[in-house]
């Protein structure tokens, strides 16, 4: 526990001092240098496939807090919160064979992935919760992901600071076992706080990786044409790394 406080609370430094990094030209290639090894000695200690531990139902915290944003500021999500949800659909599409619109049911009918796993913010909390809902390689073999697609592209509702929010993963991460297209916390449907209906969880990066409000899931082949270009809305707005495994 010690080990991974430590870390997460490394990361937060490093992140914090991103964004005047990457004022200078020397500072971003810099940062771009450390952000290639932190890619490439994770996985080379982790593995492909590695899996993050795994904690008991007695070790779930008390509290999982919201942070960022904790709702969606738009009549359409209050409308849909207010029905469970029931028309709001999540898109599959970009470089696929078929894209695919999935509603809640459809989702929830698919074979399900329960895992308790801790959430590391960046900021230096933590907090352990049990997560339900379909493994994104499921829903990406449904559609049929081209071989020229390098990113999974997440879009999602809400806005923060004025922008839309997004991120993106690789394709090792988006087929690893453990990123879930959740939508029960602790055996209940997602609460509003934290990112209600569906949010990610790609357990082996820090908490703004696993983006809420979910409505779409782009595969596509470079992430330069897409909002500021670097893969997120904190690497676009504060120069945050865009990997970030721990």
């Amino acid at each position: 526990m010690k080990r991974r406080n430590l870390i997460a609370g490394a990361a937060g430094l490093f992140a914090a001092g991103c964004a005047k990094m990457a004022d200078s030209k020397a500072g971003q290639s810099l940062f771009d240098l450390a952000e290639n090894w932190h890619l490439k000695a994770h996985r080379a200690l982790a593995g492909k496939q590695g899996l993050v531990p795994e904690y008991t139902r007695d070790e779930i915290s008390p509290v999982f807090k919201g942070n960022g944003s904790v709702t969606v500021d738009s009549d359409y999500y209050r409308a849909q919160l207010a029905m469970g949800f029931s028309d709001w659909r999540l898109m599959v599409g970009g470089l696929v064979k078929t894209p695919l619109i999935l509603n809640m049911d459809n989702i929830r009918k698919l074979p399900q992935r329960t895992q308790i796993t801790r959430h590391d913010c960046v900021e230096g909390w933590s907090a352990i919760g049990e997560w339900t809902g379909p493994q994104l390689s499921l829903l990406l073999d449904a559609a049929g992901v081209l071989p020229e697609a390098n990113f999974i592209v997440f879009r999602c509702a809400d806005t923060l600071y004025g922008h839309k929010y997004y991120e993106s993963i690789d394709m090792v991460d988006a087929y690893h076992p453990q990123t879930i297209v959740a939508h029960q916390l602790n055996g209940e449907p997602l609460p509003e706080k934290n990112g209600a209906p569906l949010r990610m969880r790609i357990e082996r990066q820090l908490g703004y990786k696993h983006p809420k409000y979910l409505t779409g899931i782009e595969a596509v082949s470079s992430l330069d044409d897409i909002e500021g270009g670097k893969g997120g809305f904190w690497e676009d707005q504060y120069g945050y790394q865009w990997y970030a495994g721990i």
